[in-house]
């Protein structure tokens, strides 16, 4: 901790750490940014650091091929996730004998299968590619000590919920399990009657509530218009470094395209890139070599790049959810960040959502040096634009109607 720097814990870290260092289950929600990975992991590596003393040798089960058993799992739902919170295990490890193994899909099979035989006392894994490994037999989950389930709420919205159950089943019953999360919806609390023993739960700040750095605004525009607002905004905006948020793969290839053409130093993050690729956009945009980073929601969860100053949202996301988690990539461990929204019309109905779910209305702005085809409406529809277009055909159809007649 010393060598890493740290001073002192945020209100995660500092409400969690006494409960899961004492043994019990946490059930963890905060803000996105606000340090939770390191409240899962101090507490996993003292476990193991502590009882690495008093156990005996290890007996290998027949027929499997590893040489050691994993004594702790983290389950995440996405790739940079996963790679995230390795890179902050190992960190944390640099003085201790335990080792950690990155376990998910699109990497190669026969690297992870070689670093498993070394020993792994610390598994870092996507639900889908750990049960390749152990269908195979080539993992041992019968002797897990701890199990993290690491933003447990995306892992449902991106249904592995059946493989997660059958990971649990897997695990010892005599284990201590942490589950954290940006929210805690229904779905994960049936999850925490299933697999918790009598969790410790704790809550930071309002489940909905973008973190109170963030300034928010909302730049109305015709959606033919997105792409140049966007470039001006960048010339315009003294932006550090910035994710660019858009719905669809095809979309962020558009935006990224789009960008270099104009001169931008930019990276696609998105899930048709192969791991590699992935990386190599990831890399890039943590050693700053790239300003930008165009994605998809695969990074609205768990990116934690500290030098992010902006986040704007190409396409307003459909689910309100998924906002506070976007703009979540800046203000990170409550620091200050912008979120810039570009809303087209039939966008409306999505940001009315996104304003009751964080309980405010966002802001609504424009740049009078910008040459509008369309003016912007700077003040929130008093019905969602596609509810109008609707009354306004079944007027035109009634009245068709009556004139046939």
């Amino acid at each position: 901790m010393q060598a890493l720097g740290y001073k002192e814990p945020t209100p995660i870290q500092a409400q969690a750490l006494p409960h899961a260092l004492a043994g019990h289950d946490v059930l963890g929600s905060a803000q996105t940014g606000s340090g939770k990975t390191l409240a899962f992991v101090l507490p996993l590596l003292q476990t193991l650091i502590l009882s690495r003393r008093q156990r005996p040798a290890e007996q290998h089960g027949k027929g499997r091929t590893t040489e050691h058993p994993v004594r702790a799992l983290v389950l995440v739902p996405t790739r940079e996730l996963a790679t995230q919170v390795e890179k902050a295990v190992r960190e944390l490890t640099k003085f201790s004998q335990a080792r950690c193994v990155l376990i998910i899909g699109g990497a190669s099979f026969h690297e992870q299968l070689q670093a498993l035989r070394k020993g792994a006392d610390i598994v870092v894994a996507t639900p889908g590619r750990l049960l390749d490994h152990y269908g195979r037999r080539q993992v041992r989950l019968d002797t897990v000590e701890v199990a993290v389930l690491d933003e447990a709420d995306r892992m449902l919205d991106m249904g592995f919920m059946p493989d997660i159950r059958r990971i649990m089943h897997a695990l010892p019953k005599n284990r201590t399990t942490h589950m954290f999360s940006a929210t805690i919806p229904p779905e994960v609390a049936r999850v925490v009657n299933e697999f918790m023993r009598e969790p410790v739960r704790i809550a930071i700040d309002a489940d909905n509530a973008p973190a109170s750095g963030i300034t928010q605004a909302l730049y109305p525009v015709n959606s033919g218009e997105k792409f140049e607002l966007l470039h001006f905004i960048l010339q315009k905006t003294k932006i550090k470094s910035a994710v660019i948020f858009v719905r669809t793969r095809s979309r962020a290839e558009q935006v990224a395209r789009y960008l270099e053409v104009r001169g931008v130093h930019v990276a696609a993050l998105h899930s048709d890139k192969t791991q590699a690729q992935r990386d190599k956009a990831m890399d890039g945009f943590r050693e700053q070599k790239h300003q930008i980073l165009v994605a998809t929601d695969i990074a609205a969860r768990g990116l934690d790049v500290r030098h992010i100053s902006h986040v704007i949202n190409f396409d307003v996301p459909l689910h309100a959810e998924d906002y506070v988690h976007r703009v979540g990539r800046t203000g990170r461990v409550f620091s200050e960040g912008d979120a810039i929204t570009l809303m087209g019309m039939e966008e409306e109905r999505f940001v009315a959502a996104i304003e009751r779910l964080i309980g405010t209305p966002i802001p609504r702005l424009a740049f009078p040096e910008f040459p509008y085809k369309v003016a912007p409406l700077l003040k929130a529809y008093k019905q969602p634009v596609t509810q109008r277009f609707k009354f306004r055909r079944r007027i035109a159809r009634s009245s068709s109607h009556r004139f046939r007649r």
